[in-house]
């Protein structure tokens, strides 16, 4: 078993959170994705899928599928992920240590400083 499991967040539906002390850096999922090349954006944006993308190089849409659709958001998140072009899956690293229990989160600008709105309102 993996360090992360799944939980009602009881306030924002599904969430992940770590079943085990989690050190800075360390790899807790590799997610392989389904990249979704720029002319499907079109069909994606009339889907709920739209909501659980990544963006994948210059142009490109990724689902990620395992666990990687999972993680919530936060502007302050304890979790950053990488795009692996060559492994065709997104890895998410520790930012700092994490306690066993802790909701893990991500930043869904994909950069840990961009404080930029989202399509849904922010509660922190």
């Amino acid at each position: 078993m993996g360090p992360i499991c799944i939980k009602d967040t009881g306030k924002y539906g599904r969430g992940l959170y770590a079943t085990r002390d989690i050190k800075k850096d360390e790899l807790i999922e590799v997610s392989p994705v389904i990249v979704l090349p720029k002319e499907d954006w079109g069909h994606l944006e009339k889907t709920s899928l739209l909501y659980y993308s990544f963006y994948w190089g210059e142009d490109d849409t990724a689902i990620a599928l395992g666990l990687g659709s999972l993680y919530n958001h936060s502007y302050t998140p304890n979790i950053n992920y990488e795009n692996n072009i060559e492994n065709l899956s997104i890895d998410f690293y520790a930012l700092h240590d994490i306690s066993m229990g802790e909701q893990l989160t991500i930043n869904y600008n994909g950069d840990l400083e961009d404080k930029s709105p989202l399509w849904f309102d922010v509660i922190e």
